[in-house]
């Protein structure tokens, strides 16, 4: 049975109707964004930055202050030149030269404070095999202005040429440049591959070329608004390659689901024999409203992440919402305008009638996916129970998760800062790349003690004490990398030394800090999605009973899919196919972005599938437990291809994220492609029809404000 006109939300069909009638005119402002975006996708690649792994008011962060305020010798940041040579030694004439003209040439860059050569006074900058020297570099400014002068200066140094030597910078600043650069290309990479795989599956799930390039159009769309809007917020604040990284990776990912689903239910109006404009003012005011009713709770699931003090997650937050909230600006107006250009040339090249779906009619109780309902719904304990145990299995692996940041030192070996720090981590101290700072927080007290027993630690390569102002720093280079476990657990001893007198900082020690601060506000940032999640389906749904189910259930797939990365990634399974090698941890924001990411992303699948099941019951004048079967049945039904479709397109989307060269992003396309297909698979599939039969009719309760 199907809807009555008057049935339909107002809103939504009028408002498909505005747009089909002025087609011409949407289009003509699209195609001019469009085009605008995609011109801005080279000058936003040129402005990215590496993420800002600060926290504000932590220990680090504080340290960092005082260092500034007392000690600005020092610098923001530091980086270092390293010069290597296999024949030359630090005492011939020819190395002299090479390091007094690019220590030059570092003082006279802009954004470059102080510089301490190898032949200076300090100490411990040339190799004991004396083919090797370093120069220490205070840059100033943020972490974006940093990143900046860092990529200037490398320029200048690569376009110097020094016979029989080797000049590069290396440094966090100058690593993260690099990459950057590599971040940028395993974006492109993964798009390459996502992108006509997915129109493949368009192709199959929907039987017509014309009808499958459409959801792709709408994800490029989508992309290319988010690229400008994401140009032009780098203007005003800090747009790092993560952040894009994850927006390109959902953006396109639901921009093709909520397009394909919209077209199939335009598709279906058309083949009940619905003219143009009411097929569009239909799809519009059903799957429309849903693609809205999906958009938001993504975007509210993703506002949990402002609770985190720290620039990283305010950015993934700020990205990826300006992706969905675009990408439903494009499916609710780019295409329903497209849809009335084409109308029914949307089912033009056509795949020969056995590849095609069959056309939805008003029973579907003959159709697979309705047979497969029945057979769950037959059985709702067994496969209830089965499917619980399988997520639960799935996510045991979480009981031992280690968290660290890995800087993606094993990805850059092949860039200039790369085979810079590697030289640093053979003939000097790992540390040297990133030392620590112990600064005192009210005068220099008992700071010789401190510092000496600092150095008689056999984790502190070497360190030395500056005094300024009244104040002490003690600078502390340890002699294992910056991102290593063992560096975080000196950056904890340190702090215990040196007590609330003193403020430890570096890149190790906001690596800690931001580890501290995610563990703390991760209770919030659940509970936050939980209760908003729980009361926007609720009005949804108008249930109690399927908000909590479904809280629940997307609460196993999460954690099956996050058990999952943890026995690939942590514990090193599949290592060999994937093309990676396990650091023992994963990335330490990882879980946080995939809980808050994958719970909105869930709750799509969960709202297409309840709503079309809905209708059904709304439809229906029996309210029995026979009638709820039957509105199961039928949703599925009718949802069962388009969400399969949907999810294998989701899968291919993230998946192509895992041939990334970088550690991060192919954790979070393994992670993210794992749990959409749990969830289409085990979900969808069997957890909702199982206890859609349990409950029976209590499914669809709501006290008191259940319409009459």
């Amino acid at each position: 049975m199907t809807l009555q006109l008057e049935e339909r939300p107002a809103i939504g069909y009028r408002w498909g109707g505005f747009v089909a009638r002025r087609r011409w005119a949407v289009l003509g402002a699209w195609i001019v964004l469009i085009v605008l975006g995609g011109l801005s996708t080279p000058l936003l690649n040129s402005a990215l930055q590496s993420p800002d792994f600060t926290v504000h008011n932590a220990d680090s962060a504080r340290a960092s202050e005082l260092t500034t305020k007392h000690f600005p010798q020092l610098g923001d940041g530091q980086g270092v030149i390293v010069f290597d040579s296999p024949t030359l030694s630090a005492d011939s004439p020819e190395f002299r030269s090479a390091v007094t003209d690019a220590v030059e040439q570092a003082r006279s860059t802009q954004g470059v404070g102080n510089v301490v050569g190898p032949f200076d006074a300090l100490g411990g900058q040339i190799s004991d095999d004396r083919h090797a020297a370093l120069a220490v570099v205070a840059l100033t400014g943020t972490p974006s202005e940093r990143a900046i002068t860092a990529r200037k200066l490398q320029d200048e140094l690569t376009a110097t040429n020094h016979p029989d030597m080797t000049v590069g910078l290396t440094g966090i600043a100058a690593l993260q440049n690099d990459l950057v650069d590599i971040e940028i290309g395993d974006i492109t990479k993964a798009e390459a591959i996502g992108i006509p795989v997915a129109l493949l599956i368009l192709v199959f799930a929907l039987g017509a070329v014309v009808a499958a390039a459409l959801p792709i159009g709408v994800g490029l769309a989508g992309l290319a608004l988010t690229t400008g809007l994401l140009f032009l917020l780098s203007g005003v604040t800090s747009i790092n390659v993560l952040t894009v990284s994850i927006a390109s990776m959902i953006g396109i990912g639901i921009g093709i689901d909520y397009a394909m689903f919209i077209v199939s239910r335009f598709r279906e109006e058309l083949a009940r024999g619905k003219g143009v404009t009411e097929a569009i003012g239909i799809a519009m005011s059903t799957t429309g409203k849903t693609v809205v009713a999906s958009g938001l709770i993504v975007t509210i699931a993703l506002g949990s992440l402002v609770v985190i003090d720290a620039p990283i997650f305010r950015g993934i937050a700020l990205g990826v919402g300006i992706s969905i909230v675009s990408t439903m600006l494009v499916a609710l107006t780019f295409l329903p305008a497209l849809l009335a250009v084409l109308g029914p040339k949307v089912n033009r090249w056509a795949l020969p009638a056995r590849f095609r779906p069959a056309e939805v009619t008003n029973t579907t109780e003959t159709s697979r996916w309705a047979r497969w309902a029945h057979l769950v719904m037959a059985r709702p304990v067994l496969f209830g129970v089965g499917a619980t145990l399988v997520l639960l299995v799935g996510a045991a692996p979480l009981t031992s998760m280690s968290l660290g940041i890995d800087m993606g030192m094993a990805y850059l070996d092949k860039t200039p800062s790369g085979a810079a720090a590697q030289t640093v981590s053979t003939k000097f101290a790992p540390g040297a790349l990133a030392p620590l700072t112990v600064v005192s927080t009210d005068g220099a007290r008992n700071v010789d003690q401190l510092a000496a027993q600092i150095a008689r630690d056999d984790r502190v390569a070497s360190s030395f004490v500056q005094r300024a102002d009244g104040q002490a720093l003690i600078v502390v280079i340890s002699e294992t990398a910056t991102d290593s476990p063992e560096t975080s657990e000196l950056v904890a001893q340190l702090r215990r030394q040196a007590g609330s007198d003193y403020a430890v900082g570096g890149p190790a020690a906001e690596f800690l800090d931001l580890s501290d601060e995610i563990n703390a506000k991760l209770p919030a940032v659940i509970g936050f999605v939980l209760i908003v999640s729980f009361a926007f389906l609720v009005v949804v749904f108008r249930s109690i009973l399927l908000p909590v189910k479904a809280i629940l259930m997307n609460l196993l797939a999460t954690g099956a899919a996050l058990g999952l990365t943890v026995a690939i990634f942590q514990w090193g399974y599949g290592e060999s196919v994937l093309g990676f090698h396990s650091v023992g941890f994963l990335q330490v924001f990882l879980p946080t972005i995939v809980f808050v990411v994958l719970f909105g992303l869930s709750m799509d699948y969960e709202v297409f599938l309840i709503r079309r099941m809905k209708e059904r019951w709304d439809a229906n004048a029996d309210k029995s437990d026979e009638g709820n079967r039957v509105a199961v049945a039928e949703g599925l039904a009718i949802t069962g291809r388009p969400i399969t479709a949907a999810a294998a397109i989701m899968v291919v989307v993230f998946g192509s994220f895992v041939t990334a060269s970088v550690l991060e992003l192919k954790q979070l396309g393994l992670a993210l492609a794992v749990a959409v297909a749990i969830d289409a698979i085990i979900v969808r599939m069997m957890l909702v029809p199982a206890f859609m039969r349990l409950f029976g009719h209590r499914n669809w309760w709501l006290p008191s404000l259940r319409r009459s």
